[in-house]
């Protein structure tokens, strides 16, 4: 359809992709395990838009300006970079009292949601990643190759959004049990805000190519 081939590689590559630690993947698990399930499938979606939002720009060329210019690639890295370290020194800096899940649930889920999207959409590898994944299952050329390509990036954002939202299902059964362990709750802090200042500071290194 629309000149797709290899769909069920791409479907395949997709999931190996998806699963594969990284930003977005701790981002999700910190917000689900820290501040309930809720907030993880806030933070899902926020992923999944990101995904659905780099669709867009990919259909329309902006990945490919974006790749070939030196200057719009290293705004966004900076943004990126320095959002991931932003949140890598609020969780460190933060003092945990034990996960509250009645206190949590007062947090609005639309402010996991919006830095689900900003985490996604700020991080300039997975403007490089549409660029050259994309392209490979389908035509780029003529009216085929936008529609194709709209439908891939829809895809693999849906998968995004179902995979993410199994990992805080499941990691959040713990939650519970481990919501008066004041000790797990300070060592997650602190380790997801580490984690965070490193993809941060990495990122911000980012070669465009």
């Amino acid at each position: 359809m629309f000149g797709i081939h290899d769909f069920t590689l791409f479907i395949v590559s997709a999931l190996i992709f998806i699963a594969a630690p990284g930003i977005d993947a701790v981002f999700v698990l910190s917000r689900g395990i820290s501040n309930g399930r809720a907030s993880g499938m806030a933070a899902s979606a926020g992923v999944a838009t990101g995904a659905f939002v780099h669709t867009i720009l990919s259909t329309i060329g902006l990945s490919l300006i974006l790749s070939q210019s030196v200057t719009l690639f290293t705004a966004i890295k900076i943004i990126g970079g320095v959002y991931l370290i932003y949140i890598g020194i609020k969780s460190l800096l933060k003092k945990s009292k034990g996960i509250d899940l009645k206190r949590t649930s007062d947090v609005p889920l639309r402010k996991h949601y919006i830095q689900g999207v900003i985490t996604n959409v700020a991080n300039p590898k997975n403007i490089l990643f549409y660029l050259s994944f994309l392209p490979q299952f389908a035509p780029t050329n003529g009216e085929n190759g936008s529609l194709a390509l709209l439908l891939l990036g829809s895809t693999f954002a849906l998968i995004v959004l179902l995979w993410y939202s199994l990992v805080t299902y499941f990691s959040t059964l713990a939650t519970k049990t481990l919501k008066d362990n004041k000790t797990f709750n300070i060592v997650l802090d602190k380790v997801s805000g580490l984690v965070f200042i490193a993809l941060g500071l990495k990122l911000l290194v980012t070669k465009p190519n």
